[in-house]
């Protein structure tokens, strides 16, 4: 067997306050069970809508970012989300996000070189057809 260890730091001794760097796990933990899950499923669409946002251009480094197949997969899983939480939030949650999703599934058609059939965009399947 060799002296190396899998990774640098492996087996040295851990110097004075390194432990008070590491997270406090069981304090994240607590933190999670405290928020509603109304908070994590709008907390989980805005993040979905602003990934969409960039694969589809539309932010200041628009070409460095854009990618259209990675769009269509981050709409279509926020208009799933979206489509399994309706009963789950309220009406106050749930219009903008609904609204936002349209506004993506619309630069999604327009970015489009070959546009996708009516129903056929990403996340049709749970909305319907989208027409601008």
């Amino acid at each position: 067997m060799s002296d190396a260890t899998p990774y640098p730091g492996a087996g040295e001794p851990l110097q004075p306050g390194a432990a008070a760097e590491s997270p406090d796990f069981d304090a994240l933990t607590r933190d999670i069970a405290e928020v509603p899950a109304v908070e994590v499923i709008v907390t989980v669409a805005v993040n979905l809508m602003s990934a969409a946002a960039v694969k589809l251009g539309l932010t200041e480094d628009s070409d460095e970012h854009k990618d259209l197949d990675e769009a269509r997969k981050l709409v279509h899983a926020l208009a799933g989300l979206l489509d399994a939480s309706t009963t789950e939030i309220s009406s106050f949650h749930a219009a903008p996000l609904r609204d936002g999703l349209k506004s993506l599934q619309l630069a999604f058609r327009e970015a489009s070189l070959v546009p996708d059939g009516p129903g056929q965009g990403p996340g049709e399947k749970y909305t319907g057809p989208v027409y601008g």
